[in-house]
């Protein structure tokens, strides 16, 4: 059966002993949202996670931080500082998860007015992130993005063209920023060979997080197709989520539809 996880960046300032509840519910996971009182930042905070989720059933991945960071910037000490971050969490979390998931970045008014440059440090930043993820065992997945002013990586064929044939990354699919640039069944095509998913819904306009099965997106056709992305593998879809309530509704859903 599907593992389903469950992770919130709503969350990332709240005791960890919140995570309990996502097990209560029923789910096989948590993401962890690299940020707030869950950033990777020194052992301490890396420590409580690690035996809270001993605590648990549950198995973990990793949304490594973004905010503030951006990987497609050309202002080096910033591009910098951006994968040390992403590489932090797949050091000090390569014990306890399989996927560190990470957000490519966005075009500040300096880089667009050189575009290239700033894609070819795309292109570096995540060449350092997969030689670091192949040397500790992980897989580090870069995910599209939704449809906002100045962001990457909103369409398939960016997101594959940076990740193919470079060791130790794939790529993460969230299915509501797709929906947001009404793509869905151009990432749908690409589910075979994604190594994470997210899920959550929206109207199509802006990124939400709305539970699953609300919203706009064409949900007879994810679910339908769902079958093609986890079978004969070990996979996690994760559900991001706002609050446990919703993780529940959204929970009850997917189980509904037998992935």
């Amino acid at each position: 059966m599907t593992k389903l996880s469950f992770g919130a960046s709503s969350k990332i300032w709240e005791d960890i002993s919140w995570i309990y509840g996502i097990e209560e519910i029923g789910f096989d996971g948590w993401e962890i949202c690299a940020d707030g009182n869950y950033h990777f930042k020194d052992d301490a905070h890396v420590a409580t996670i690690r035996e809270t989720l001993a605590s648990t059933g549950l198995r973990a991945s990793i949304h490594a931080p973004y905010s503030d960071l951006n990987l497609i910037t050309i202002n080096d000490p910033i591009w910098r500082e951006s994968i040390r971050q992403i590489c932090m969490c797949i050091e000090k979390g390569h014990e306890f998860a399989e996927t560190v998931t990470f957000h490519p970045g966005y075009l500040s008014p300096t880089s667009e007015l050189a575009p290239q440059r700033a894609w070819e440090m795309l292109k570096g930043a995540i060449q350092q992130i997969g030689s670091v993820a192949d040397e500790y065992g992980v897989t580090a997945c870069l995910e599209n993005m939704p449809q906002i002013p100045g962001f990457v990586c909103q369409r398939p064929e960016e997101v594959l063209g940076l990740t193919e044939e470079v060791d130790g990354i794939s790529y993460t699919i969230d299915l509501g920023h797709a929906h947001t640039m009404s793509l869905i069944p151009e990432f749908i095509s690409l589910f075979s060979h994604a190594a994470h998913m997210h899920i959550h819904g929206n109207h199509g306009m802006k990124d939400e997080h709305l539970p699953v099965g609300e919203g706009n997106l064409p949900w007879n056709s994810i679910a339908s197709n769902l079958h093609s992305y986890t079978d004969s593998r070990d996979v996690c879809i994760v559900i991001e989520g706002r609050n446990l309530k919703e993780a529940e509704q959204s929970y009850n859903v997917l189980r509904g539809w037998a992935v």
